[in-house]
């Protein structure tokens, strides 16, 4: 049996094995409108429920050997390996990914599962100096049970990337993937965990309206949120977090920067450049929503740029050898078409694209911008090229820090000049000489401001303060004498 045959898991939701559900919600791809499958939804009754069995199951995980653990999420990588293909297929159809993305995103999600088997065994505190006469130790405890809200657009990455460190390091999950990519954020998911031999209860999958989203937050069980998704819906989560004192990992959006120095290779810088804002049709936290290019290559980088997108053929992937696959849905495909239109009519011109192309948009390029039009203030999630021109290092500096996001930036050009530039930034990551989209399991990752709240995800360090708490402790040899 295929491991995400639908006679498995259609019209049901995991928790405690597969559940029938009360209520369904087609599974559709994006790029013909046609239904794929049904898939089950969760209810706030179901997520109490779920919480309370999460969390009695999480002492027993937590007490599980480290050795254990480990072969769990070393098996579920073994397993997405194994059923890659299957996995990529959901992907291209549900996600509306290219081909190569679909590989791409599966190879991530098997590195992070092998990166996350060695934190049951990674340290977990250290010893504390004392003016006392005993030992005094801080060491790393489970924090409990963990929600993990994911996005629509690498559905299966961003929900693994913080399920697999979370129960790596003893904890207990409630995954709410986004109800468009169900299965891949999901379902495949708790197939692979299921299939590996994590124990029952552990693992929930929830998916849902915001209704389910407002429980797998406010669950009293509930100790850590980690969120992937918009700003306004992670400032949300955040009030709601804060207001019951809940840690919330956000990771938001970003209207990141590219820029192209002075004496930079053109024809590599724009190749980058249409890789940043064309990959998986823009629809990418780190896509490159700006380009910043010094005066002297303006011209011929807008060009270069142009070419480049003018041909990235655009359709659907799962039948078509394509660049660009179609956007998320139809609000989202029209919300992109209106920032461009929009901005041309404020006196933007189209160097290329700007067309709708059946469920998908092709790649566009935008010049003679200001900066306060909606194409570059605003993050797009689509296929778009916003270029500007800059004269001095510190007029591309103020440019870059002139953005409410503070995610990613890429610098092309003189390792030196880039070095100064990357010094007076504001950003969670900066990449010299690449472009701004970079994810490595073993990488912390993140952004500031609007972008969200830190590297709290990927690498040993981040996950270890992601997903556990700090517990004090201190041991004499003998009861201490005291004053009273």
């Amino acid at each position: 049996m295929a491991l995400l045959d639908s006679e498995v898991w259609g019209k049901k939701f995991f928790s405690d094995g597969w559940r029938a559900a009360s209520a369904e919600q087609p599974v559709v791809e994006p790029a013909t409108g046609e239904q794929l499958a049904t898939a089950g939804l969760a209810t706030a009754e179901d997520v109490g429920r779920a919480a309370a069995r999460a969390a009695e199951a999480q002492r027993a995980w937590a007490a599980t050997s480290p050795q254990r653990r480990a072969a769990v999420l070393r098996r579920a990588g073994e397993l997405l390996t194994e059923h890659a293909a299957e996995v990529e297929d959901w992907l291209v159809r549900e996600a509306g990914s290219v081909r190569a993305k679909a590989a791409f995103e599966v190879q991530l999600a098997v590195g992070e599962c092998f990166e996350c088997a060695g934190l049951p065994t990674h340290p977990q505190g250290e010893v504390l100096t004392s003016e006392d006469a005993r030992w005094s130790l801080a060491r790393r405890r489970p924090a409990g049970v963990v929600s993990v809200i994911a996005p629509f657009n690498f559905p299966l990455v961003l929900g693994l990337r913080s399920v697999a460190p979370a129960l790596a390091l003893g904890n207990a999950v409630l995954l709410k993937p986004d109800p468009r990519t169900t299965v891949s954020g999901g379902v495949v998911i708790a197939r692979v965990l299921e299939e590996a031999g994590l124990p029952a209860g552990v693992l929930h999958l929830l998916p849902g309206d915001g209704s389910v989203g407002r429980a797998v937050v406010e669950a009293p069980e509930v100790r850590v949120v980690s969120f992937t998704g918009s700003t306004p819906v992670g400032r949300a989560i955040g009030e709601q977090a804060g207001r019951l004192l809940k840690r919330a990992h956000l990771e938001l959006g970003g209207n990141n920067a590219l820029v192209v120095l002075e004496g930079a290779d053109v024809r590599k810088a724009a190749s980058a450049g249409a890789f940043g804002s064309y990959l998986h049709q823009g629809q990418i936290c780190m896509t490159t929503g700006r380009h910043i290019v010094h005066e002297s290559l303006l011209e011929e980088y807008t060009a270069a740029l142009a070419a480049k997108a003018a041909a990235l053929p655009v359709g659907d992937p799962a039948r078509e050898e394509v660049a660009l696959g179609p956007i998320i849905d139809r609000k989202q495909l029209e919300r992109v078409h209106g920032i461009v239109t929009d901005s041309v009519a404020a006196g933007a011109t189209l160097a290329a694209g700007g067309e709708i192309v059946g469920a998908g948009y092709r790649a566009t390029v935008l010049t003679g911008l200001t900066t306060d039009m909606p194409a570059w203030r605003e993050e797009i999630f689509g296929p778009v090229a916003p270029v500007i021109g800059f004269s001095t290092l510190e007029e591309a500096a103020r440019i870059v820090n002139d953005c409410e996001y503070g995610l990613s930036v890429g610098i092309l050009g003189d390792v030196g000049t880039a070095m100064k530039l990357a010094d007076r930034i504001d950003s969670g990551k900066v990449h010299i000489n690449e472009q701004t989209v970079n994810d490595e399991p073993n990488a912390p990752f993140g952004g500031v401001k609007a972008s969200g709240t830190g590297s709290r995800f990927g690498g040993a360090a981040a996950n270890v303060e992601a997903f556990t708490e700090t517990q004090w402790v201190t041991v004499r040899p003998d009861i201490a004498d005291y004053p009273f």
